[in-house]
């Protein structure tokens, strides 16, 4: 999965999946635009680790939920890397409250980012290519939640759903600019968000039982399939969702 001479954007890729996307397109010869929240200790530590591999790589810090700062990003990171082949919508958040119980703050802050901010970055960058007459890539960081139902998580599971419908609607619109669009879906991975199964050995042990590879999956497991579709051998890969899950959506139940 040769990508030497591309530039891809990952955002939300000081930490978790995002870190090790960044870091696996670095190995396959990609420069790399790490976007966070903010430019701190952890962004800065993947930059060093993008570096010592022998690739470019900036922070361009922004808030993902912000039209105006999502149109900054990509302007900056054109106007620094030269040009964006590859963007990995991979920021997001997820809320957890009964649906008696969600604010419109919390409902806001959730779309805003995972949804919201995907869609109108994805048009920045997809300007950038227009204007440059360059095909592309488009990779969105769903979740199995695109299709499963989760009790208390009704914000982030909308937004994944609504991510699912703008890939498919986009792959088909974006398809004659020689630009591909997808989803991938994980289930559950070893990262931050996921703390309160990880420290809970009942709720671990009873979500172990649900995939059929006994294990959690791990970010690299994502990143892997990050590289393939933004490497040359995904080129007819369009409108689609890659679940990675370890088999969980085989005949998963809510504990």
């Amino acid at each position: 999965m040769d990508l030497t001479g591309k530039v891809a954007l990952v955002t939300g890729s000081a930490q978790g999946i995002g870190k090790a996307i960044a870091l696996r397109l670095a190995r396959e010869g990609a420069d790399i635009i790490i976007v966070d929240r903010s430019d701190d200790s952890r962004s800065e530590e993947v930059l060093a680790e993008i570096m010592a591999l022998g690739r470019r790589a900036i922070i361009d810090p922004g808030d993902i939920g912000n039209v105006v700062d999502n149109r900054r990003i990509v302007a900056d990171g054109v106007a620094k890397m030269g040009q964006i082949d590859v963007l990995v919508n991979n920021a997001g958040i997820e809320h957890n409250a009964p649906f008696l119980a969600i604010t419109e703050a919390d409902y806001d802050a959730v779309l805003e980012v995972n949804l919201k901010g995907t869609f109108f970055l994805t048009q920045a960058f997809v300007q950038h290519l227009r204007d440059t007459q360059r095909p592309g890539r488009v990779i969105n960081i769903s979740s199995v939640h695109e299709e499963l139902p989760f009790p208390h998580f009704t914000t982030y599971c909308a937004s994944k759903g609504g991510l699912k419908m703008m890939m498919r609607n986009l792959a088909i619109e974006l398809a004659p600019f020689g630009i591909t669009v997808n989803n991938i879906a994980p289930g559950a991975i070893e990262t931050p968000i996921n703390t309160r199964l990880l420290d809970s050995p009942e709720l671990l042990t009873a979500l172990l039982g649900n995939i059929p590879l006994g294990r959690l999956g791990k970010p690299e497991d994502v990143a892997g399939m990050v590289a393939f579709l933004a490497g040359p051998d995904a080129a007819y890969v369009t409108g689609t969702t890659m679940v990675i899950d370890g088999g969980l959506l085989w005949n998963y139940a809510e504990q």
